[in-house]
């Protein structure tokens, strides 16, 4: 975890904004609450004006315990934000891209707003939640909520350490942060949200060096595998991704959470950067493989229920969020549907073509190829 003292990072290039805590240290708790926006027009002037007044919300639930270190990311979809204003649009926001692939499926569902909640203590993230409901709960609709943990030392509810490789202080922000290449969001960033659901029965059966050339990663210890050792397969493997040669990276808060009387036990996936095309890229990787069919084998055990992709604007941005603006008045009478845009699926050539979204299926019975 960042400690309190750390500097705050920097946005490369010149701007007069102020980034929402994307870049803050890692909590023991945290809450994702999506939802979308009620079709009323008369919701746009209270999300806008909610989101004028959100700072001040969250300075207000988290001075009762200021050690706590509560914060909140507030993440805009593409739908939502031309409802809300209009344009100009951020460069790469667009609909969440589902990806289907025999029996594995990255599923694109609905989400207007986003809040990431993070606290050292779960109570002062429900307060915050409840009071965020209060405020704009007649003109929204729930869609997901989930209360996450940190579990034992840092791991998932499959075992393994998960966050290893996050970048951190600068790189974090690096990582992150939108810079010069969109200065009208300076900034801001881009999420990808998916909530995964395990079997753990069939994951636990499988012997710990089955699991760990899955993961890529010794289970007790945490040390990479060698590449000699490592398969194709592995999950590390599969999410690592280069740029003219330079490897590039994400930033991640996952969080396990579960119901174990229902028998629910997952990972909520949570992924920042500057360019979703890398969370993007990383997703093909893991549904389709590289070379396709060289899949991520955690999806054997593990399935996403949920997907939808974000854009989190700057502090200042929200602040001044209550400012009229002059959205096209046809999407304030009759917002846009949610629609996934096109998804990705393997051609008979290796190439991506266009899916639709339809229900998921089961998953393929676990082989081990090597």
């Amino acid at each position: 975890m960042q400690s309190d003292s750390t500097p705050a990072p920097q946005v490369a290039g010149p701007s007069a904004a102020v980034a929402q805590p994307v870049v803050a240290p890692l909590t023991r708790a945290a809450i994702f609450l999506v939802v979308t926006i009620n079709p009323d027009p008369s919701a746009r002037p209270v999300i806008r004006s909610f989101l004028s007044d959100f700072s001040g919300l969250v300075r207000a639930v988290g001075f009762r315990d200021i050690e706590a270190d509560l914060s909140c990311v507030v993440g805009i979809g593409f739908d939502a934000w031309r409802r809300l204003f209009g344009d100009p649009i951020p460069a790469n926001l667009h609909p969440f891209r589902e990806i289907r692939a025999g029996a594995r499926h990255a599923v694109a569902t609905p989400g207007d707003l986003l809040f990431h909640i993070r606290a050292r203590r779960i109570d002062l993230c429900f307060e915050l939640a409840t009071l965020i409901m209060a405020r704009i709960g007649p003109v929204v609709t729930p869609v997901d909520e989930v209360h996450g943990f940190r579990y034992f030392d840092d791991r998932d509810l499959l075992g393994f350490v998960d966050g290893t490789e996050n970048p951190r202080d600068q790189a974090a922000a690096d990582a992150a942060l939108i810079g010069g290449e969109d200065p009208s969001f300076a900034c801001g960033s881009y999420v990808i949200v998916q909530k995964y659901l395990h079997d753990l029965d069939g994951w636990n059966a499988l012997s710990t060096e089955t699991q760990e050339r899955i993961i890529g990663r010794t289970k007790l210890a945490d040390v990479e595998l060698d590449d000699a050792v490592k398969p194709a397969y592995a999950h590390n493997a599969l999410n690592t991704i280069e740029e003219d040669g330079k490897e590039v990276k994400i930033l991640r808060d996952n969080m396990p959470f579960g119901r174990a009387a229902s028998g629910e036990f997952g990972t909520y996936f949570i992924g920042y950067s500057r360019a979703p095309q890398r969370i993007e890229r990383m997703l093909e990787n893991m549904f389709i493989g590289r070379p396709p069919g060289n899949y991520d084998r955690i999806l054997d055990f593990s399935r996403a229920v949920t997907g939808t992709l974000f854009f989190v604007p700057s502090a200042t941005f929200l602040d001044n969020a209550a400012e009229d603006a002059a959205p096209d008045p046809a999407l304030l009478a009759a917002p846009a549907a949610v629609r996934p845009a096109p998804s990705s699926t393997p051609g008979k050539d290796g190439s991506l073509g266009i899916g639709s979204l339809k229900e998921g299926t089961q998953h393929e019975k676990w082989r081990d190829p090597t």
